[in-house]
């Protein structure tokens, strides 16, 4: 993994985000973060945050809207001359500023921005299961109405004695259709999807249409094979006493992204657990 004095800078990943690095330094930036976890986290809470930014800006706009298509078209019109009489008398102040200081001024008022988003963002986080970093990765988590998950009745023994064939257990065709119909995925092509046990097999999960989910494999950060590591993770502290088995099955299946967190002490995932080369980069 890069030393710490490789991390590009927040501002330098604002920049990127916003399109003003030249096509060279774009071009080294992106194959910095082909290869490096910690900044392409960095990045993606950054693009998360103005997103969050910009819809909840949005929406909370909208929503002082009356419904009625003429006064909307009423009121929008009178807002937008409000705001065009506020920029002509608001503006003149910035103007006499000098460029580089005009463009300081722009900067630091977007850092503040995206860093307001993103705390605002990880206290979201903590309030729920289903709004952790994983909304930036459509199907990383699945639907909670849709995949609860399921479990059957199972002694301690019988888990810690299960052949690896049953802990890693392959759904029929016929079951796989019926959870892509489920989840509304046509025409899915090979390779694109496991269809994943919310609660895994080796932790008391059954074959039951409310444990199963179509789980992306090309993910970039929560993949199906860092949910796998999670699994053998708590299969192995259920086995040797450090986890209770209901414990395990309520983490999972609450949120899945949550609990690798919590028993791997991390916040991204570990290196040895995903798919993406993290061969140390040339210094850039």
């Amino acid at each position: 993994m890069p030393s710490e004095n490789l991390h590009i800078s927040d501002q330098e990943l604002l920049r990127a985000v916003d399109g003003e690095l030249s096509r060279h330094r774009s071009d080294q930036v992106h194959a910095h973060l082909a290869a490096c976890w910690h900044c392409r986290a960095r990045m993606a809470d950054i693009e998360g945050s103005i997103a969050d930014f910009m819809r909840c800006h949005h929406q909370a706009l909208d929503s002082q809207l009356p419904s009625p298509d003429g006064p909307r078209a009423l009121l929008r019109a009178q807002i937008n001359e409000l705001a065009l009489q506020s920029r002509v008398s608001s503006l003149g102040w910035f103007f006499r500023f000098s460029p580089a200081m005009r463009s300081a001024i722009i900067s630091a008022g977007i850092l503040a921005a995206v860093l307001l988003g993103g705390i605002a963002l990880k206290y979201s986080v903590l309030r729920g299961p289903n709004t952790s970093a994983a909304q930036f990765e459509l199907g990383a988590l699945p639907e909670r109405e849709l995949t609860p998950g399921a479990t059957r009745s199972i002694a301690i023994s019988d888990v810690c004695s299960m052949p690896h064939e049953e802990v890693v257990r392959e759904v029929p065709p016929s079951i796989r259709e019926e959870v892509f119909k489920k989840y509304k995925i046509m025409n899915a092509k090979t390779g694109e999807y496991e269809i994943d046990f919310l609660i895994a097999p080796g932790l008391g999960g059954t074959e039951d249409i409310h444990n199963l989910w179509p789980q992306p494999y090309k993910l970039q950060t929560w993949n199906a094979s860092v949910k796998d590591e999670l699994e053998e993770r708590l299969h192995q502290m259920v086995c040797s006493g450090d986890l209770d088995l209901s414990t395990a099955q309520h983490d999972i299946a609450t949120d899945w992204i949550a609990a690798y967190k919590k028993y791997f002490h991390t916040e991204i995932p570990l290196a040895e657990h995903s798919h993406v080369d993290t061969a140390e980069l040339p210094r850039i």
